[in-house]
């Protein structure tokens, strides 16, 4: 069938089960949102405040459902706003497709009015982009892209299309993928980019299973990986067939049970006594889906120092690249999983988990009285909130606080930026999450630092009445900054004290949301109670102290058990 070339894009986004797309409109993608304009009945749009927030939001719907996510923006300076959310994407393994437009062909190079080399400025942080300059190209363009998204380590694409693509015509041909035996330009593309990830050598598999028995103080840690391969059903199995305890990075929350007996909590700079001495400690280190970043193998040469340590991982370049390995495994954690259980005996380790459990593995917080606390609020979201509710939270203390004290069960149940570290990032992932899931809360937290950054998108929330209740805590300064400034740099609070507007309850209303104050435990319990039972979008503001810290801390580049506070 003879279709123009916003139709075919259309098409091909159907053809991958795109029922969702964020995204603003501009001057050189409004042949596609013309075309979308027809499209509404299959293909639902979401119109957010900054094409950033539209960027997380794909973000958020992509690590809460495990589909790809899809956001759309015109050229120039939409296409660049994107930059921060797909370099999100891009440290976190999150399954994006960002499509923008481009000025007309004969205007590209010539500094036309909104025009920007948005594939040269992604190129470093995305796994493939495209500046697609023909519409013949255009359809095998979209299918290639949201196979490699989705394919391997998950991560952003961006396709960039020339202006003049989406209005001309050429012939397309569906691909039903459904079908089997498919020939031609279509078959070779269905085989050549929808595959599965290389089987795991099995002479690997078999020597790490002698490792294992050979261990008498086992450790895992359980990374993000076991997160993106949804392979916690397979994680949880392998620990307690192997009686090892789990240390949880801050992008493997919910891939393994929080509340989980062999959990000794979060690892790294924030980790628990339990995990960062269990890790020093044991005999054999198995690392699944974790790449030992600066925050989690601070010191890299000193980091389980007494351990063999083996690193399962599905991208080759994480191998040996932080942390040098006595073993490895390259491959699907899932399936590596799957492979691997059967091979070890049932084991047990009483003596080592009294050891290492004879630790905290969770934090506890001072309570003051007529105070509230980072502890209080946690501990009543954590009694009152649905126990299937998503969290979405932003960068900072809070983030710390909400790892440490919530036990997260699935995959998707947190969404928080890992890698790139990205203030602002909750209330547009929020906002994903909650599309993707409408039958779920979702509680999004964040500071009042990264709130200012993005609370744009409050007027996303209130226009498509999302439930999302955001809790703000607001100890009135750039909390982790401050933190740093008073233990490494002499209380010297430069630019970090936020003694300004907005007030957050004002700021709700204004956008048409509840908003609410709380300066101890018993008015946060019933605000969020009112909050839970409204079913409406809310802000909570809550009132904490200035000097609130993250504890326990180990400074960076020092050895994970030099515990800088404790």
């Amino acid at each position: 069938m003879l279709l123009n070339g916003a139709k075919i894009l259309l098409e091909c986004l159907l053809e991958q089960g795109v029922d969702t797309v964020f995204g603003y409109p501009g001057g050189t993608i409004l042949n596609v949102y013309d075309e979308l304009y027809s499209y509404g009945d299959r293909i639902r749009h979401i119109l957010t405040a900054h094409e950033q927030g539209a960027c997380h939001a794909a973000d958020g719907y992509a690590r809460s459902t495990g589909k790809v996510g899809v956001c759309f923006s015109t050229s120039g300076p939409g296409a660049t706003n994107l930059v921060t959310g797909i370099a999100t994407a891009y440290l976190d393994s999150s399954p994006i497709v960002c499509i923008t437009c481009n000025v007309s062909l004969p205007l590209i190079g010539k500094d036309s009015f909104q025009e920007v080399d948005i594939t040269g400025v992604t190129m470093p942080i995305t796994k493939c982009n495209y500046l697609v300059r023909d519409v013949k190209h255009l359809a095998d363009t979209v299918r290639e892209a949201f196979a490699i998204a989705r394919s391997g380590r998950p991560g952003p694409v961006v396709i960039d299309i020339v202006k003049n693509v989406t209005a001309e015509e050429t012939e397309f041909e569906p691909l039903d993928r459904r079908e089997h035996g498919v020939s031609g330009r279509l078959g070779e593309l269905m085989r050549r980019y929808d595959f599965k990830p290389p089987e795991p050598d099995m002479d690997d598999i078999r020597k790490l299973a002698d490792m294992i028995r050979a261990a008498q103080r086992p450790m895992l840690i359980c990374g993000g990986g076991v997160v993106r391969a949804r392979a916690d059903k397979q994680f949880t199995d392998f620990a307690h067939k192997i009686d090892a305890p789990v240390a949880i990075t801050v992008m493997g929350a919910g891939g393994f049970r929080g509340a989980d007996e062999l959990t000794t909590g979060m690892i790294g700079m924030h980790g628990s006594q339990a995990s960062n001495m269990a890790v020093d400690e044991c005999d054999l280190l198995i690392a699944i889906g974790c790449r030992f970043s600066d925050r989690v193998a601070l010191k890299p040469a000193t980091f389980a120092q007494h351990a063999q340590v083996v690193q399962i991982d599905i991208d080759r370049a994480e191998i040996n690249k932080n942390v040098e390995t006595a073993h490895h495994i390259v491959g699907d954690a899932k399936r590596v999983l799957e492979l691997l259980t059967p091979m070890v005996p049932q084991l047990s380790h009483p003596e080592w988990k009294k050891q290492v459990f004879s630790r905290p593995t969770e934090t506890e917080y001072d309570e003051r009285p007529g105070c509230l606390t980072p502890g209080q609020v946690l501990s009543a979201i954590s009694r009152l909130a649905p126990p299937e509710s998503i969290v979405s939270t932003d960068v900072g203390q809070h983030q710390m606080w909400a790892i440490q004290h919530f036990h997260f069960d699935y995959p998707g149940q947190l969404l928080t930026s890992g890698g790139f570290g990205t203030m602002g990032f909750s209330l547009g992932a929020a906002i994903g999450a909650q599309v993707g899931h409408p039958e779920k809360r979702v509680i999004h937290l964040t500071g009042d630092g990264g709130f200012r950054m993005n609370c744009n998108e409050l007027a996303t929330e209130q226009y498509y009445k999302l439930p999302i209740i955001t809790v703000v805590f607001n100890n009135g300064t750039l909390g982790m900054v401050r933190q740093w400034q008073n233990l490494i740099y002499h209380q010297h609070y430069s630019q970090t004290t936020l003694d300004r507007a907005p007030d957050f309850v004002l700021l709700a209303q204004a956008y048409g949301l509840n908003g609410y104050r709380a300066e101890n435990v018993q008015e946060f319990e019933q605000v969020f109670k009112e909050a839970l039972e409204s079913g409406r979008g809310c802000v909570i503001d809550a009132k904490i102290d200035i000097d609130e810290m993250v504890r326990p801390m180990v400074g960076g580049g020092e050895h994970i058990t030099n515990f800088m506070i404790d």
